[in-house]
């Protein structure tokens, strides 16, 4: 595959552990990234707020969302939420798998079968 995969995530995840079965059993090599021990560059997180929207993206679904102060959670925007990403990495939906084409948010078996027809061993 000449684009380049890179799935970004916590190591110690279900979800992430879906995913990088998934992309082992289908021959997608990729390169992983723990935004909780290495972090992320606010350029690369705005840049998928460009893309995906931060809706997408922010995970309130999670713990660490819960429990934050009711005026951090309140008028939200994409440049709050990608200030409470910064700040705890863990808000960030995971996976994030790139590609220089595109990225996916959240793992869906058939969205990553669709992104990689035609490109799996």
């Amino acid at each position: 595959m000449t684009n380049a995969v890179t799935l970004y995530g916590i190591k110690a995840c279900d979800t992430m552990k879906k995913a990088r079965d998934w992309l082992d059993a289908h021959g997608v090599a990729y390169a992983f990234h723990d935004y909780k021990t290495q972090g992320i560059a606010r350029a690369q997180l705005a840049g998928w707020v460009e893309k995906a929207g931060w809706p997408t993206l922010l995970n309130r679904a999670g713990t660490t969302f819960r429990k934050l102060p009711d005026a951090d959670k309140a008028d939200l925007d994409a440049d709050k939420a990608i200030a409470l990403m910064l700040a705890q990495p863990s808000m960030i939906k995971r996976p994030v798998l790139e590609r220089a084409d595109m990225i996916l948010v959240g793992f869906k078996p058939e969205a990553y079968a669709a992104a990689f027809a035609g490109k799996t061993a």
